[in-house]
């Protein structure tokens, strides 16, 4: 028996859909992608604003 890992085909995702429906309702889906956007957003702009403080990813000199 040969197990592979791979992209889920369209039964599993079919599958997967319809979990996230009975668990979380069809009302309480798009806040939770909202919330997951606005997280990714505040995450690269922590990135951003971290790469522009360290000297070293910029290419500057330590002091």
């Amino acid at each position: 028996m040969m197990i592979a890992f791979g992209m889920p085909g369209p039964w599993e995702v079919v599958l997967i859909v319809v979990l996230f429906v009975v668990l979380f309702g069809a009302k309480k889906i798009p806040d939770l992608a909202r919330s997951l956007g606005k997280a990714k957003g505040e995450f690269q702009k922590g990135l951003k604003e971290g790469a522009q403080d360290d000297p070293v990813a910029t290419g500057g000199t330590q002091a």
